[in-house]
């Protein structure tokens, strides 16, 4: 083949690839991250027209650029990098036990009415009271060791895991099952091909709203029994009358806490889009 048939074909080639929809997905997205911006972006002169008019002291309002300031320092000497990874092993094993119970739990009265009638009413019951209502409870049994902040966030994640699960197993399309029936699937077959993948996304769910009120009860946990942790550095900021360490904690718990939930909601939109292909 000539080297003009050869170019003609990669032109040819060039011209059938259609990139219309990738620049206009690339433009929503650019469009989706300019409008989330303008907000904070007013807040942020707001609050530097605030510092300069002096309506507050800077020992109550520290400048944005202070606060800049102080974020650097701390990353320096890599305080912020140790208490935030401290948090994230305190969420992380709180997950692991608070998620593993609600599934099994979930999963248990969910497929049994005997179980559903023992252990929901209590469930039920233990749901109402908020994770920083256990804290004194949990002191007495526990003390203020690392066990008590994993067992008060693993309740937070508990929860939502639970009433995920259950409704998810209850909610199984009836045809499926029916088909499950035709087929003469045996109680395990009927679990793994039918009610698991069937419930599988609103579980997945369940667990990001697990997740994320793991993270806002660990703030909750380490202002009121921690010394060490991203929370910390709040009470810590307090007791050193430096508002910069306030706001630059207030800050970084904020965005961790947005990506932690948009990587979640990444994971559940693929696992939607799974279910809707395997049925």
């Amino acid at each position: 083949m000539s080297s003009i048939e050869t170019t003609l074909e990669n032109e040819h080639t060039w011209q059938r690839i259609n990139l219309g929809p990738y620049l206009k997905q690339f433009g929503f997205w650019i469009a989706r991250i300019v409008l989330a911006l303008i907000v904070p972006a007013i807040v942020l002169a707001i609050w530097q027209y605030a510092v300069q008019k002096q309506w507050l002291a800077e020992q109550i309002l520290p400048s944005p650029a202070l606060v800049w300031q102080t974020t650097l320092e701390l990353i320096d000497t890599y305080e912020l990098q140790d208490n935030l990874w401290i948090s994230l092993k305190r969420v992380a094993w709180s997950v692991l036990v608070g998620g593993s119970i609600g599934l099994l739990l979930g999963f248990l009265i969910g497929l049994s009415r005997i179980a559903h009638r023992f252990i929901y009413p209590t469930f039920n019951l233990i749901a109402q009271f908020p994770v920083i209502g256990w804290i004194p409870l949990l002191m007495i049994f526990l003390g203020i060791d690392e066990s008590l902040k994993i067992a008060a966030i693993s309740l937070a994640v508990f929860v939502p895991v639970l009433v995920a699960t259950y409704r998810s197993v209850l909610n199984v399309p009836a045809h499926l099952l029916e088909v499950s029936k035709v087929y003469a699937f045996s109680t395990g077959q009927t679990f793994r091909r039918v009610i698991l993948p069937s419930a599988l996304p609103n579980i997945i769910s369940g667990l990001r709203q697990g997740i994320m009120q793991a993270w806002l009860s660990l703030v909750f946990v380490e202002l009121l029994a921690s010394s060490e942790g991203i929370g910390y550095l709040i009470v810590w900021g307090r007791q050193l009358i430096q508002p910069d360490i306030i706001f630059m904690a207030v800050i970084v718990i904020g965005i961790v806490g947005f990506v932690l939930d948009h990587i979640l909601g990444w994971v559940e939109h693929g696992f939607s889009h799974w279910q809707r292909r395997a049925f």
